[in-house]
């Protein structure tokens, strides 16, 4: 069936009615020989594209992938959205599929790490899982050069966690052929992995993958810990449609690897036996070829995806409960007593007796990341502890255990990947990144993985993950990798919300919308802030919110409109009270969230005033308000009596003498002098 889905595939991308095809060919006898040991529903799935047999395997109809392959609305995987072969189905427990390769290996240790946590917490709100499931993730031996394999590898096997490495090795990574990519075979190179047990034979061979597969994933089921297996397989077609495989091997080459495919060798096998005659066999595959026909008609058939739809799944924001407007005592949970008795406090301890709330109430709650965590269990009642080299997370493993708050490697990707595997499984993962400086290797699983779930999936799967980082300088010091901003790098990313506050009640009642966010939520903690005593407020009550996208109003003025965020909040407030003394009002919007962002506050101010400064530490390239003055620009250009103008750092790395960060990040004077050259055009 899975060879002649990818027969039927290819001739109608040949005709255009599919418009890209890549075949699961040459692997089918081993994803069938696993699938024997597998439970759909049951077991969690990370497959990738080349496992088109295993999903047939495990209940997927030949008329769902095929609905797939010519971008139909009503292709469950996606509606339309994927790529063929980008597997994805709630119901099988099958994750929906991302193309970068080896990307799902940390999800796949997150999803199983959350099934321990779940497992032992039997009905936490919205999460199951079996005591004895297998997270299955699957992988060509080209994206075992991918260091997030390595990296799910190493926490797998330091977790003991029940996880399933199938490594599909066919020889090549598209023209790449296997010797050019490592200096020995993956299974080989593994041998350091403690705890792995580690599974190599021929992949060609169903009855070997079948009890070979066998063994490997009772030991996994078992809870003796994570396992790898190393199989042999064919490609018998080029790697996909807009390859052509004849430019890279040999006709010899190729004639020797067509006398080991699979479903030959099967079928010569079942003859031999006497369970098969060769007619029996024929009339299999003309039976087959008869089914997939069918699939195909009615696959070419079914509906288009409505153009309308494209945002859909994109973000959903929650209602959040506003300022002032809290919910009754018997929705919210009392706060634990260091909350209830928490007074005044600045931005940072605000932060930390959120999470502490937030963790109270809610057990789908864990925070994760470098330094985090309290101290070693076995020395935490002799030490204060750490909980995160800023104190915002101090106290949160001695509260609630190492299994709620617990540090990770220092690698960012497995931080976050990690957390992208728990939302998945209805978990409320809070990551945290040391520094924003260091979330780059981070990128793919942010971008790739996290912000797309929810849209490709079309809404079958969601991500509800709050990513906490400290950003931005103005701390002496510093320097290029301990003071950097870049939020607008991530405003580029469809799928993905962005809080940046500046004072203590916004960032409680942002992170409690955060954490009921449906989507990842990107909380931005300006290391600045976390102590200024200007950022002290009442500690709110519990249940206050502060929706998404609402601004506040930091100081009312009629001359022209200041929009900023951030560390550079105090300073335009500061310059707009100077200015106040020259006769010049001014008047200051605090965004708090960049996406959104309040464009409906913003407009009514400037067609009020009539000028626009936006004022931003990041760099003023490319910056945030590079955004806000073209959205300005194109809606309110009528009610506009000067150009905008903007404030932000100059195009350089911050540097760590003193004089010299000042020169770069905006300082009230430069924001004094833009906002009189304004009110003067």
């Amino acid at each position: 069936m899975s060879r002649a889905l990818d027969d039927r595939e290819i001739t109608l991308q040949k005709q255009s009615r599919v418009f890209f095809q890549i075949s699961g060919a040459g692997h089918e006898a081993l994803l069938l020989g696993l699938a024997r040991s597998l439970r759909p529903s049951y077991d969690w799935f990370f497959p990738y594209y080349r496992d088109r047999a295993l999903l047939l395997a495990l209940g997927a109809s030949p008329r769902d992938i095929l609905l797939q392959a010519v971008g139909s609305g009503d292709d469950p995987a996606s509606g339309g959205r994927q790529m063929p072969c980008h597997w994805g189905s709630s119901a099988l427990n099958v994750v929906t599929q991302s193309s970068p390769t080896g990307s799902q290996c940390l999800p796949a240790v997150g999803c199983a790490e959350a099934a321990r946590y779940i497992s032992r917490r039997p009905g936490l709100a919205g999460c199951s899982a079996q005591g004895d499931e297998v997270t299955y993730v699957s992988l060509g031996e080209g994206a075992t050069s991918e260091g997030e394999f390595w990296e799910a590898l190493n926490t797998a096997c330091t977790l003991h966690l029940p996880v399933l490495f199938v490594v599909a090795d066919n020889g090549y990574a598209i023209s790449v052929p296997v010797e050019e990519q490592a200096p020995a075979p993956v299974f080989e190179l593994v041998r350091g992995f403690r705890g792995l047990a580690v599974h190599h034979f021929d992949g060609r061979d169903y009855f070997a993958a079948r009890r070979r597969g066998a063994a490997a994933i009772a030991r996994v089921r078992a809870g003796e810990g994570p396992g790898l297996i190393h199989a042999t397989v064919t490609r018998p077609y080029s790697h996909s449609s807009a390859d052509t495989q004849s430019k890279y091997r040999d006709a010899r080459e190729l004639a020797e690897e067509a006398e080991h495919d699979p479903i030959l060798l099967l079928a010569q096998t079942l003859v031999s036996a006497g369970v098969l005659t060769d007619e029996e066999v024929e009339k299999l595959r003309a039976e087959t070829k008869g089914i997939v026909a069918q699939a195909s008609r009615e696959a070419l058939a079914a509906s288009r995806p409505d153009p309308a739809s494209v945002t859909d799944h994109v973000r959903v924001l929650p209602n959040a409960r506003t300022l002032g407007e809290t919910s009754s005592a018997s929705e919210v949970p009392p706060p634990p007593s260091e909350v209830a008795a928490a007074l005044t406090v600045a931005m940072g301890e605000a932060i930390r007796l959120a999470l502490h709330e937030q963790m109270a109430v809610d057990q789908r709650v864990r925070v994760f990341g470098q330094d985090v965590a309290d101290a070693r269990t076995a020395v935490l009642n002799q030490v204060e502890g750490k909980g995160g080299v800023f104190g915002t997370t101090r106290g949160l493993q001695r509260a609630y255990g190492v299994a709620r708050c617990y540090n990770t490697p220092l690698a960012e990707a497995n931080i976050v990947g990690r957390a992208v595997g728990q939302a998945i499984r209805g978990l409320r993962p809070c990551p945290e990144i040391q520094f924003f400086d260091y979330i780059w290797p981070a990128m793919d699983q942010i971008r790739s993985e996290a912000a797309t779930i929810r849209w490709r999936s079309n809404g079958a799967f969601s991500c509800p993950m709050v990513l906490r980082v400290a950003i931005g300088g103005y701390v002496a010091g510093g320097a290029l990798w301990h003071s950097q901003c870049g939020e607008s790098i991530f405003a580029h990313v469809p799928g993905l919300l962005i809080i940046f506050p500046s004072r203590a009640r916004d960032a409680v009642g942002l992170l409690r919308t955060a954490l009921r966010c449906e989507g990842p939520v990107l909380f931005l903690e300006h290391k600045h802030l976390l102590r200024q005593a200007y950022t002290k407020d009442p500690y709110p009550p519990a249940g206050e919110e502060i929706p998404l996208g609402r601004g506040a109003l930091v100081a009312g003025g009629d001359h022209l409109t200041l929009v900023t965020y951030g560390a550079t909040v105090e300073l335009s407030r500061r310059a707009a009270a100077a200015l106040a003394a020259e006769g010049l009002s001014v008047e200051v919007i605090d965004l708090r969230s960049l996406i959104p962002w309040d464009q409906e506050m913003v407009a009514e101010s400037v067609r009020r005033t009539g000028r626009l400064l936006v004022v931003h530490e990041d760099t003023l390239t490319c910056g945030f308000g590079a955004e806000v003055a073209a959205w300005v620009g194109e809606e309110c250009f009528p009610d506009l009596d000067a150009p905008v103008r903007r404030v932000g750092a100059t195009d350089t790395p911050v540097a760590y003498e003193p004089g010299l960060e000042r020169a770069i990040l905006p300082q009230v004077e430069g924001i004094m002098v833009a906002a009189r050259d304004l009110a003067r055009y």
